[in-house]
């Protein structure tokens, strides 16, 4: 969550920044607005998988018998 929410404020530092620049500055602030989001959400989602880890098998499946009375 840190890693997005630092994404997040470069964007929105990037919007701010598109009032005050002018020429290739817009261009690359607007680009940056832009796409940043996107690549935002995929590091955001990303999980590192464990080094190392074990498969468990479920165990047996139990069908469900009713009780005589």
């Amino acid at each position: 969550m840190i890693k997005y929410s630092i994404a997040m404020g470069i964007r929105m530092a990037c919007i701010i920044a598109m009032l005050f620049v002018s020429g290739w500055w817009l261009v690359i602030c607007a680009t940056g607005a832009i796409v940043l989001p996107y690549f935002a959400m995929i590091v955001a989602n990303v999980k590192m998988a464990p080094k190392q880890g074990t498969v468990e098998r479920p165990a047996t499946i139990v069908l469900y018998q009713e009780t005589p009375r």
